[in-house]
């Protein structure tokens, strides 16, 4: 059931916040051990927190799952890693959960993601591998894989993810379920342990666009205590979403339709596109010239920014430290060794080159100016059409393990969704169809959908009759 349709039924009197933990519950125990993808969840203390929720809230007595990187106060806050796991407990609420719990939400479960969310599979938890309810061979997609396959399995109503290069968006294509990315400071980033300072976002993953609403009208706003978050008055997101798009413009951008496409894919993709076009939508070819550079700049600035950000796990502070160490440099070597996994290393590695001495300017200072020209374009495209439309993910969902020896093919996967964090732009998946693919039958496929900067409102109602069609 969607959200909206819970929240009416706990109105009117028809069940209760602690049935629906205790439902919840029930069903994490009778599928997660297939999907894995929760690393925990306390029901005891879901269960107190549900006593005292105001049911007249907009989100009153509804519990929803957290990625296990924003943190939650008295829960543990992992990102997957050895590093966290077992010793950290956050000491307070992120942002979004303080304003999720102003709202009347309950947050209920810690997801499973990829390390420090570094991947596009999920493949990349130090603690479990969290696999796609469609077909357990096969990858949630990532990095927001357990937020993505709990939703889709019904054991969670809801979820929140985060979003650096498409860590929302690709796993819901894969699992086939609605995830908003949305404008870059317009949802607080306090709280969530940072990846990529200037790409990471946070967002909802549900069951429908209606619910994408809901959900982002309770997380947004402006948080003094994060400096990137944008000062601008919130509107309501559900009052334009059913206007439809009958006299819009939508583009299709000729990059984002070439080679490498899945066939499956690129025809559900149309398929959606031509029924818009049916309900009254002007489609607009246009053109993103700079989406070849993408995947090249987005790999030297997230690793720089990621280099940067996790100097701090040094195993003294806080996180697992290495008792074999012999001195404060051994310290550092050993715990980092241990505690982070292969796809975090290789990142730190890359990162902390492309910021070195003598190379700086021909690797990250040139990205920083491609990324430029890559936001140059959405905003030339935007002067064209109120949205575009596109492919989420090149494939529906591979198989586990198939790109466990190159993982250029994993970063390629993401070909898609990169250029809108690079753009800081708000963008969205919504399931449109299923396919076959490598062996398996109906496999989901999502349809993104890019609005302008603070255009949430357009997306969210492009996104609506996306759904409908």
């Amino acid at each position: 059931m969607t959200l909206t349709s819970l929240r009416q039924q706990i109105l009117d009197g028809d069940t209760t916040p602690a049935k629906l933990l205790e439902e919840l519950a029930s069903s994490i125990s009778a599928k997660d051990s297939i999907t894995q993808a929760y690393i925990s969840y306390n029901l005891e203390t879901a269960l107190r927190e549900a006593e005292s929720v105001d049911l007249e809230k907009p989100l009153g007595g509804l519990p929803i799952a957290i990625k296990d990187n924003i943190n939650t106060l008295g829960e543990p806050c992992t990102c997957s890693s050895k590093f966290l796991e077992k010793t950290f407990t956050s000491p307070y609420d992120a942002g979004v959960i303080k304003k999720l719990r102003e709202a009347g939400a309950i947050p209920f479960g810690r997801m499973n993601m990829d390390e420090f969310a570094m991947g596009s599979a999920t493949e990349n938890s130090a603690l479990q591998l969290t696999r796609n309810p469609h077909d357990p061979d096969r990858i949630a997609g990532g990095s927001s894989g357990g937020s993505a396959a709990a939703v889709a399995d019904g054991t969670a109503f809801a979820a929140l993810g985060s979003d650096t290069g498409g860590s929302i968006r690709q796993p819901a294509s894969h699992c086939g379920v609605v995830g908003l990315k949305p404008t870059y400071g317009r949802v607080s980033r306090f709280g969530l342990v940072a990846f990529a300072s200037s790409l990471d976002q946070i967002g909802p993953l549900t069951r429908s666009v209606d619910d994408a609403a809901l959900i982002l009208q309770a997380i947004a706003g402006h948080d003094e205590r994060d400096s990137t978050s944008l000062d601008a008055p919130v509107p309501d997101y559900s009052s334009k979403i059913n206007d439809g798009v009958r006299g819009l413009k939508l583009g299709i951008p000729a990059e984002y339709f070439g080679d490498g496409i899945h066939e499956g894919v690129r025809e559900n993709v149309e398929k959606c596109i031509q029924k818009l076009k049916d309900q009254g939508a002007e489609i607009v070819p246009i053109t993103l010239p700079y989406t070849s550079h993408a995947v090249a700049t987005y790999y030297v600035i997230a690793p720089a920014e990621a280099s940067s950000n996790l100097s701090r796990f040094d195993g003294i502070r806080y996180g697992n430290r290495d008792k074999t160490a012999s001195d404060i440099i051994d310290v550092y070597h050993r715990s980092r060794e241990v505690g982070f996994g292969p796809e975090v290393k290789r990142r730190i590695i890359l990162g902390t080159y492309v910021l070195s001495s003598g190379y700086y300017d021909a690797y990250y200072t040139r990205a920083q100016k491609v990324r430029q020209l890559i936001a140059r374009d959405f905003r030339q495209a935007f002067q064209q059409v109120d949205a575009i439309l596109s492919p989420v993910a090149p494939t529906p969902a591979r198989k586990i393990g198939a790109c466990s020896e190159d993982p250029l093919q994993d970063y390629l996967s993401d070909i898609f969704t990169i250029a809108a964090n690079l753009a800081g732009i708000p963008a969205i998946s919504v399931p449109c169809g299923k396919t076959s693919y490598d062996g398996s039958e109906e496999l989901p496929v999502g349809i993104q959908i890019l609005a302008p900067h603070l255009g949430e409102e357009m997306l969210l109602r492009v996104a609506k009759a996306a759904e409908q069609a």
